[in-house]
């Protein structure tokens, strides 16, 4: 008894000493897109406000690892099991690209950290569309729904796909599965709707901000509870357009599989500082998140809780691949 007593007592001591010199080395953030998209924005905004505040003096490197909507990340953060040093952001797909069989893993197989933001996802056409609003896209679509191509930035049956689909859906377009979507990389795929390869793209709010400040693209709708401020102020939602469908794009920082809980304990404190600092609230309105801090066991529940919902919608449009 004695024995295992004075172990506890060393261990605790030990996790005490990590905690205190934790972080002593660079740390390496991992935004699982190319550079541009939303998670390279955010795990960028982060690691900026972390040390534009001084809330973290150990250099961070920022990584694009793009790939598989995210399964290219998600796969590596496997390879870093126990690691305390390495972060990576997500959203949505992280939940769909398991859902719909691409990948085998699951938000199960990361450490989630905290929820940061709400960000929102948009509607664009190229300035020289026909398009004038996301009605007239349904109505075309439920003429043919082959005639209207539409892209976006995350995989087939993930976020950029499924956000179309749910509106889609809601607007009463039949045959889902017969609407064209293309995937592209962060960064082709405005030149994919300027050059006219598709006719619609499905991508987030931060995406579409610039190409619709320089008048390249119309905005047609965005799939926010209401409208939002700034740059997209005069954009409508999809419930103000007659389609009563919305779609929510959680952003947060996941560890590695089995991160030690001294490193947990640490982020989930130093980013709640972190998102009550005037720096951070600066670059919230810049790209018209909403915040949304949820911290460790909290954040876990709300995925399982919108696991299920993701699951629900992709069996009534067929593209569930679990059991």
């Amino acid at each position: 008894m004695k024995a295992k007593l004075l172990t506890m007592v060393v261990l605790s001591a030990l996790a005490v000493s990590l905690f205190a010199a934790y972080p002593d080395r660079p740390l390496n953030f991992i935004a699982p897109g190319g550079p541009g998209g939303g998670w390279d924005t955010t795990i960028r905004v982060v690691a900026q406000v972390l040390k534009e505040t001084g809330l973290v003096t150990q250099p961070i490197v920022v990584t694009n690892m793009p790939g598989g909507g995210g399964g290219v990340g998600l796969a590596h953060m496997q390879t870093k099991k126990g690691d305390p040093y390495t972060i990576i952001v997500f959203s949505p797909p992280l939940l769909l690209i398991n859902l719909t069989g691409q990948t085998q893993y699951s938000f199960r197989d990361l450490t989630p950290l905290v929820m940061l933001i709400h960000d929102y996802g948009a509607f664009a056409v190229s300035k020289k569309s026909k398009f004038n609003s996301i009605t007239e896209v349904m109505e075309a679509l439920k003429k043919d729904p082959k005639s209207v191509k539409v892209g976006g930035i995350s995989a087939f049956g993930s976020m950029d796909h499924i956000q179309f689909l749910i509106a889609a859906k809601a607007a009463g377009v039949q045959n889902l599965k017969d609407i064209t979507y293309v995937s592209f990389q962060e960064g082709e795929h405005l030149a994919a709707l300027l050059g006219g390869h598709i006719d619609v793209l499905s991508t987030g709010l931060t995406e579409v901000t610039t190409a619709f400040q320089t008048g390249t693209i119309k905005v047609l709708a965005i799939t926010a509870p209401q409208r939002v401020s700034g740059i997209l102020a005069n954009v409508p939602t999809l419930k103000e357009e007659g389609i009563d469908a919305e779609f929510v794009n959680w952003r947060g920082l996941f560890g590695p599989p089995e991160m030690p809980d001294y490193a947990v304990e640490y982020w989930i404190n130093t980013l709640s500082k972190m998102v009550q600092t005037m720096e951070w609230e600066r670059y919230v309105a810049k790209y018209n998140w909403t915040k949304a801090f949820m911290p460790g066991k909290e954040f876990l529940n709300y995925l399982e809780k919108v696991n299920e919902e993701y699951k629900a919608v992709l069996k009534e449009l067929a593209l569930y691949k679990g059991e």
